[in-house]
């Protein structure tokens, strides 16, 4: 059959209206299950929105019951409101599975609807080649002795330019596709990765509950009379918390003579990874080293590392990576006691300590959870623990110290170093540095 000049036009636009009729009743399948789930999505940020808020409140009644002389009662009023703190956390994180699977099923949709509009590309694409073969066997002359007039052989070579300037517009619209659906796919890949921790998270946080509640039946067991008793102890227990403080201090200030500054990172922010996604200039509560908190409150007058501000329950990260190199509880063995707004007890409470490869090590510590031990190795910004009250601590929160790696002439580690205190058993000493130098 002869071609004329209306052929090829013609069976494009025959292509494209079957691709229309095909293609648009298929995107309204989809647009109403996208709908839906945008708004479902939209439902459970409101519900995220208004969790905060209430978590928000406690956290302010909290903040006031800290400001106030300490009583039994007002440690167990502290307590419920951390239990409560903590429940409403739970709730945000199953809402936040919830979102995300939500979001998964949406991204997937998404790819369905970019996979059907490839196959009509690449079959666009398929019909493009065929007729532009057909007309490219066709050489100049051919083209021009077939045609009735110069004008139709004109205007047919211009036919065939456009058909490649066609088909190399619907290759790039086939690779941005391609560009659009690897990124969905990325954007899938994190979202699971964010419902797999929000998960872990979410069984981490109901066992801090649990130590809560514990803490919540040792509280409502004491009567007035150990209540008392309390101011009966308070000498000793100033006396003790004195000692720990000093021999912290008299230790650590013998090891930061033998610091070799060559030997480590040069002080710079970004060496160290925050260890909370938290803005550390509104959460930082303690400086490092003769800070007037320190003044007042340490009989050492020196503060080794920096507190930073957290919710109890808030997930804490390496701040590099390396091999953990001790996992403690110093309140094993030094039970805290609340006597007014000052707490005694065992310094550092939970910790964790990481020496990495760049002549450095972290002390991470009043943690209410672990989910790390001894001998783990860990990437910077891998969870490892949960914010706490534990040890020698007014209120929840992180502190965070840096030790500068030294060895004896046998390699032996020196600093960072784990040995029995005083009173409270196994803890950290090591050569401390200003934490703000690196983060």
């Amino acid at each position: 059959m002869k071609n004329s000049i209306f052929h090829i036009p013609y069976s494009i636009f025959f292509f494209v209206f079957l691709l229309s009729t095909f293609y648009f009743p298929l995107s309204a399948i989809y647009a109403a299950n996208p709908q839906e789930l945008k708004n479902e999505i939209s439902q459970k940020s409101a519900e995220l929105q208004q969790i905060e808020t209430e978590r928000q409140q406690i956290l302010n009644s909290l903040n006031e019951l800290s400001k106030e002389n300490r009583t039994l009662q007002k440690d167990i009023k502290k307590n419920e409101y951390q239990i409560s703190q903590l429940n409403l956390t739970i709730k945000s994180s199953q809402i936040n599975i919830e979102k995300l699977g939500l979001e998964i099923k949406s991204l997937e949709n998404e790819i369905k609807s970019i996979e059907d509009k490839s196959i009509f590309k690449k079959e666009a694409i398929t019909k493009l080649l065929r007729e532009l073969r057909e007309k490219e066997n066709e050489n100049l002359l051919t083209i021009l002795l077939k045609n009735k007039s110069l004008a139709e052989s004109v205007f047919e070579t211009q036919e065939l330019l456009d058909f490649n300037n066609g088909l190399t517009s619907e290759v790039t619209n086939l690779r941005r596709l391609h560009e659009e659906r690897s990124r969905k796919f990325d954007e899938i890949s994190a979202s699971k990765q964010g419902q797999e921790s929000e998960n872990y998270n979410l069984k981490n946080r109901k066992l801090i509950v649990e130590d809560q509640k514990t803490e919540r039946r040792n509280l409502l067991t004491l009567n007035k009379k150990q209540e008392k008793n309390y101011q009966q102890r308070i000498e000793e227990l100033e006396k003790q918390q004195a000692e720990i403080n000093t021999e912290i201090e008299e230790i650590e200030a013998e090891l930061r003579k033998k610091i070799d500054p060559t030997a480590l990172p040069t002080p710079r922010p970004g060496v160290l990874a925050m260890p909370l996604k938290l803005n550390l200039i509104q959460n930082l509560t303690q400086n490092y080293g003769a800070t007037n908190f320190a003044q007042l409150t340490y009989s050492s007058k020196f503060h080794n590392g920096v507190d930073i501000g957290a919710p109890l329950g808030t997930p804490i990260f390496a701040a590099e990576s390396g091999r953990v190199i001790a996992v403690g509880n110093t309140d094993a063995y030094c039970p805290p006691v609340w006597y007014g707004r000052k707490k005694y007890g065992g310094s550092y409470g939970k910790y964790i300590v990481i020496k990495h490869e760049n002549n450095l090590s972290t002390l991470y510590s009043h943690l209410s959870l672990s989910v790390v031990k001894i001998g783990d190795i860990v990437n910077r910004g891998d969870l490892i623990s949960y914010s706490g009250n534990t040890g020698f601590s007014t209120g929840p929160h992180l502190h965070f110290t840096i030790y500068a790696n030294i060895y004896s002439a046998g390699e032996k580690l020196l600093s960072p170093e784990i040995k029995n205190s005083v009173h409270c058993g196994p803890q950290p000493y090591g050569a401390t540095m200003n934490p703000l130098d690196y983060l």
